[in-house]
């Protein structure tokens, strides 16, 4: 891999979509970061995402909700 990372307009489409499935709401934040850090969602996933991935299972067990799987590199 060369560093870089490009999605298809469908695979954002997706990609969104299983984003917006995690939360109740979301805003945006602008800001301009003195540092950064790439984390790998394919080899690791945070926590707190992992958290809202359960938590979200919940809601569509108890929903009677099987709609959309797991956030992929996720295993259960």
């Amino acid at each position: 891999m060369n560093g870089s990372y490009e999605m298809t307009a469908e695979q954002r489409v997706e990609w969104e979509a299983e984003v917006r499935s995690l939360y109740d709401g979301m805003v945006r934040i602008v800001m301009t970061p003195t540092w950064a850090k790439l984390i790998d969602f394919e080899t690791t996933l945070p926590s707190a995402v992992e958290e809202l991935v359960q938590q979200r299972a919940e809601r569509q067990r108890q929903s009677g909700d099987s709609a959309r799987p797991d956030v992929a590199g996720t295993s259960k």
